[in-house]
């Protein structure tokens, strides 16, 4: 406790001596920063509320022995092109403290309705805030992966995120999703190597078929076709709290709760998705309203056995814009011209997937 309160009321971010970190952000360096609630705890670190002059921000703070995450996220939120308004906006990154006692802070904005996992548990969403959380959570995903040339600051490769999951999606006060924890991404550059790479990483409800079986090429499209598998199950958690279909919501489920429980081991998750080759279900009254049934389908192209089956963000993004036009020209009495229109509804061509 002593050593905590020390921290939250320094003079000033101490300047960094460690030749091997990253120097302190100018920005920050003589501004008072106060911790003031600890949010959430993770496999790295942890997450404060914190004040820094008169706004709130998040500082996650890693033990110096995970200095290696601290350094790969903050090299990612350092690249060319980073900042997107689907993307958790980046405020700097300090070293803290002295000898045994050195803390790592990235500091970056702070949402206060907390990651979508968070988010579903506490609350059920309508079909257009539904729409408006996917839409801008694959925005963000397509943007990530983009590899985008003769930006004013420079060239922004193409970044497979390797853990996006619920709790790695944050949601803005106007409902709106940004990506956030890159310490596992990855940025691909024409003619470098992407470094020491171990595929199996991730968390492993999350995990697609190939890297559980340990059976991935290390190419760019096949990491970023994993982070569509687990965006697809990210949909499903979204979907499976939405008012829009005619019948009872569900209390928030993990993707594979049902089927692996609460802490799977990679035993428990490569029998359910490799060889049984199951997917979270989608309840039959679902299906029944159009905009849902036309998402499922989307969803089960995102989580396709068949890495090379899957869409692209991009893709995704144009299918759910797609869905919400034609659900909003349908007028609640038309029900029964519904169920007919899930067959007749023309989705964008499937050639942008990767």
């Amino acid at each position: 406790m002593y050593r905590r309160l020390k921290l939250s009321y320094p003079p000033l971010l101490v300047p960094s001596q460690d030749p091997g970190l990253t120097p302190p952000s100018p920005l920050l360096g003589q501004k008072p920063l106060q911790l003031l609630e600890l949010k959430a705890r993770g496999r790295f670190g942890c997450v404060w509320k914190a004040q820094l002059l008169n706004e709130h921000v998040a500082v996650k703070i890693f033990p110096v022995q995970n200095k290696q995450s601290w350094q790969s996220e903050y090299e990612i939120y350092s690249l060319s092109g980073m900042k997107h308004e689907n993307i958790l906006h980046f405020i700097g990154a300090e070293k803290r403290g002295n000898g045994v006692d050195i803390e790592l802070w990235l500091i970056t904005a702070y949402h206060e309705k907390g990651s979508l996992t968070d988010f579903l548990k506490a609350n059920v969403v309508s079909w257009n805030e539904l729409c408006l959380i996917a839409q801008t959570f694959v925005r963000g995903l397509a943007y990530l992966h983009e590899d985008i040339p003769n930006l004013k600051d420079g060239h922004k490769p193409a970044i497979a995120h390797r853990d996006i999951k619920s709790k790695n999606v944050l949601v803005k006060r106007d409902l709106t999703a940004c990506i956030a924890d890159f310490g596992l991404a990855l940025k691909f550059e024409a003619g470098k190597s992407t470094g020491d790479t171990h595929g199996q990483v991730g968390t492993r409800r999350y995990m697609a078929p190939e890297v559980l079986e340990g059976a991935i090429s290390f190419q760019r499209d096949a990491f970023l076709r994993i982070d569509m598998y687990a965006a697809g199950l990210v949909l499903w958690e979204l979907a499976s709290r939405c008012t829009a279909a005619d019948g009872p919501v569900d209390e928030f489920c993990l993707p594979f709760e049902e089927e692996a429980g609460l802490h799977p081991s990679l035993e428990d998750m490569q029998d359910v998705v490799v060889h049984k080759k199951l997917r979270p279900i989608f309840r039959e009254h679902w299906l029944k309203h159009t905009g849902l049934a036309m998402l499922f389908e989307t969803i089960e192209e995102c989580w396709d056995h068949e890495a090379e089956a899957r869409l692209s963000a991009g893709c995704v993004e144009e299918r759910i814009i797609s869905m919400q036009r034609n659900t909003n020209l349908i007028a609640p009495d038309d029900i029964l011209s519904v169920v007919t229109m899930v067959t007749n509804l023309d989705f964008p061509p499937k050639e942008s997937s990767l």
